[in-house]
């Protein structure tokens, strides 16, 4: 085992116990190491954007293929720099407006597909006892008919449509519940990869110290 890796696997750990510090209260060692991350982070995403966003899509069609139209879109995002400057700050706000209105023609198309028409689509499939899908397909359809239902309080929720209310809070739960537990699992899964790192650590200096 090389030195170098000992001692960039040493920083990781110093780096895994300050996050971790934070456990008992908020200290020096913590905020270094929130602060350096966040950095690291920034500074990474400016070159991943500089080598992936600026040199591919701006500079090599302007100066390899003559699109200079690539410039407008350039000078849209130089202009939002301006909101640095409280004497030119109003630049900024005719890239950001013009930005939005195209995010929002992008995005409204995209959000109907995929948490409206997806999700009419998933409650239209054929609904049979032939087999295991086709009863999924029926308990799908009934869950969402009565998680709707609890939402519709034009209706006193009383007899059938109380009961069914009643059962679309249970399945509401459900979802809330396994979206919870999903990130919970996930969280743990990064404290289990910490640990396995902080005992790869440890037997890895032991290696080189002791030789075993």
């Amino acid at each position: 085992m090389d030195l170098g890796t000992i001692i960039w696997n040493t920083v990781a750990l110093f780096l895994t116990l300050c996050i971790f510090s934070f456990l008992y209260k908020d200290n020096p060692f913590y905020k270094f190491a929130e602060h350096l991350v966040v950095g690291v982070s920034a500074g990474y995403f400016a070159i991943i954007l500089y080598f992936n966003g600026f040199i591919p899509k701006v500079w090599e069609p302007v100066t390899q293929k003559g699109e200079w139209w690539y410039l407008l879109p350039t000078i849209l995002g130089m202009m939002t720099w301006a909101r640095f400057s409280k004497k030119w700050s109003w630049i900024s706000r005719f890239a950001i407006a013009f930005y939005m209105g195209i995010a929002v023609g992008v995005a409204i198309p995209l959000e109907m597909q995929q948490r409206v028409i997806k999700q009419l689509h998933a409650t239209m499939l054929p609904v049979h006892f032939t087999n295991i899908q086709g009863v999924w397909n029926l308990l799908i359809m009934l869950g969402v008919l009565c998680g709707l239902i609890y939402f519709f309080f034009s209706m006193g929720h009383k007899g059938v449509v109380g009961g069914a209310a009643r059962l679309g809070i249970w399945i509401l739960m459900i979802g809330f519940g396994a979206g919870f537990g999903l990130t919970v699992m996930g969280r743990i899964s990064l404290l289990a990869d910490r640990i396995t790192e902080i005992h790869n650590w440890y037997l890895m200096v032991t290696k080189a110290l002791w030789g075993f």
